[in-house]
């Protein structure tokens, strides 16, 4: 079995009272190396925050996260998020920049400011060219993102994560808004990324039918709390009860 490589033990928020509750209230679970997982779940159920929390993007109010063997603490975080790359919803991209100018403000966080004073070394402009050329957006690389797809933005923002070399990506919705043949290219994108190079991947989606596809394993969040933690076969029959619950 691999090793974990994320680990949440009694992970809270703090007290949302439009909800009556903490957004994520005792989550528990681990994640293990290589493993593509997606986190699922109704709106409000606490996804992107569980995602965010991973990288210190929302701050916990009790319990414990340990990032590849890392407790996080405000010491630790920016070590932790040298080893983690994350993809925004809708890119996060800055779109009067350039492709290539967008990948290579993945490099900020590794660069001291003086060092980036009269534009990034020549190695990172290769790195981020090669990037670029390997997700097949090579043409690209001095257009604007605004004049891109939303698929190609989408792996504008891959390129951008990649350049950090990450261990862990996490992807908040990386499909929404995008169409079929577009979200394929990025779903195919974070597969191959996942068996090829060992890059552990999880990802929020809302679709179950790419989550089976694609996902080793499932979290279902319900109510702050994870309610399935296992295999993609059976995800519309755990939905199916949360609904009925949600109902009552």
């Amino acid at each position: 079995m691999n090793e974990t490589v994320i680990e949440c033990r009694e992970v809270e928020t703090t007290f949302a009272q439009s909800l009556n509750r903490p957004i994520l209230n005792r989550v528990n679970c681990e994640i293990r190396r290589g493993e593509f997982v997606v986190l699922l779940g109704l709106n409000g159920a606490g996804k992107s925050t569980l995602l965010r929390s991973l990288v210190g993007l929302t701050p916990i109010a009790r319990g414990g996260i340990t990032v590849d063997n890392i407790p996080m603490t405000p010491q630790t975080l920016p070590k932790i998020r040298r080893q983690v790359g994350m993809l925004f919803q809708g890119g996060g991209l800055i779109r009067q920049l350039s492709a290539l100018d967008n990948v290579l403000c993945g490099r900020l966080g590794l660069r001291k400011s003086w060092q980036t004073l009269f534009g990034f070394p020549k190695q990172d402009q290769r790195l981020a060219l090669q990037l670029l050329d390997e997700l097949g957006l090579y043409e690209h690389a001095y257009q604007k993102t605004s004049s891109l797809s939303g698929g190609q933005q989408q792996r504008v923002a891959i390129a951008r994560a990649l350049i950090q070399s990450p261990q862990i990506l996490l992807a908040d919705e990386p499909i929404t808004g995008l169409d079929v043949m577009a979200a394929k290219q990025v779903m195919d994108t974070l597969a191959q990324l996942n068996k090829e190079h060992g890059i552990t991947v999880v990802t929020v989606l809302h679709d179950l039918g790419i989550a089976a596809e694609y996902a080793d394993r499932a979290l279902v969040i319900d109510a702050g709390r994870i309610v399935y933690d296992g295999d993609c076969h059976d995800l519309q029959a755990e939905f199916t009860q949360i609904s009925k619950a949600a109902k009552r």
